[in-house]
Order: C-alpha cells, then structure tokens, then sequence
C-alpha cells in the first residue's frame, strides 16, 4: 500500500491516524530512539484504508503481539501546521481514544517499553513511557495543543488548528 504523505514545492503533507490512551490519570506517549521530543503514538493512513482501520494497523506494529488495542471514539480532527528539521509540514491527523486489554504488559507505568516502526529509512526504534497528565506543561510534547487538551478529553469530537515553532 502506499502511505498518503508527498512533498510539494519543499514542504511536506502527512495524513496522520493517532492513538489517545489516557488511564488513571495517566497518557501514554511515544518517540523516536533519535528524537528528543514526544507525541501520541500513531502513524500515516494508506490509500485506500480508514483512518481507524490504520490506527488499529500502526498500533499493532509498534506494540507488537499483545496490544490488540481497542480504537474508541473521535477526538480530534487536527490540522497540524509545524517545521521539522528545516522541512515545513502540513500535516492532517484524525485522534481517537484507544483502550489497551486488561492483560497488556504495556499498562506498567514503572517502566519504559520498546517498540519498532518501519520508516522510510528502515526499522526505527521507538521508546514508550507513561507520563502523568499533570507533567505535561512542560514536557517536550507535539503538537503544543495536546500539553492541556490531553488533561480534559472532549465528549464530541472537535476540530482543532494547530501551529507549532517547533524546530
């Protein structure tokens, strides 16, 4: 399948699929081994595949095995405008609420966990970690939105725009 990204004219558009998994006060955050910032766990839709379909999709690559995670509910529509390594984004992403099974190994908030994702460059590691809710000022989190969104959950799904200076 072929991932909805492209470039134009030096920027770049994503169509991104997120995962909001809040629990006892906690949200579950990702990142790439190399990056020094977080986010939701997720990834790009193919062509030809519902965004829900594909969370489900990118969560079982990056868990593994045991997460069979359970994608809820519409958030947010987010339309994310930020610049990564001097490349400007444009960047569409569809947050739904994710539940994990009562028997996932990946509901332990002592520990980090590991997880891998294909890349455009090959197999990339990726680290895990619950934070507390009320950690999240100022916490290097993306898109800047999510540092207070994440600590009261909308019961209808809202559209947001973001723009982030991050660099």
């Amino acid at each position: 399948m072929t991932m909805i990204t492209f470039e134009r004219d030096g920027a770049r558009f994503n169509y991104r699929t997120v995962g909001v998994c809040v629990e006892d006060g906690w949200v579950l955050l990702h990142r790439a081994e190399r990056d020094d910032f977080w986010s939701l766990p997720g990834g790009r839709v193919e062509l030809g595949e519902d965004s829900a379909a594909a969370l489900g999709r990118e969560l079982h690559e990056e868990l593994g095995e045991d997460s069979a995670a359970e994608v809820g509910w519409l958030l947010w529509v987010v339309e994310n405008f930020f610049t990564l390594d001097g490349v400007p984004y444009h960047e569409l992403g569809l947050y739904y609420a994710v539940t994990l099974p009562p028997e996932s190994a990946w509901h332990d908030k002592s520990r980090e966990h590991a997880g891998i994702e294909e890349d455009l460059d090959g197999p990339l590691r990726l680290v895990f970690r619950w934070f507390p809710l009320a950690a999240l000022a100022d916490l290097p989190l993306y898109p800047v939105f999510l540092r207070t969104a994440l600590q009261r959950l909308p019961a209808h799904t809202e559209r947001i725009v973001n723009r982030d200076a991050r660099a």
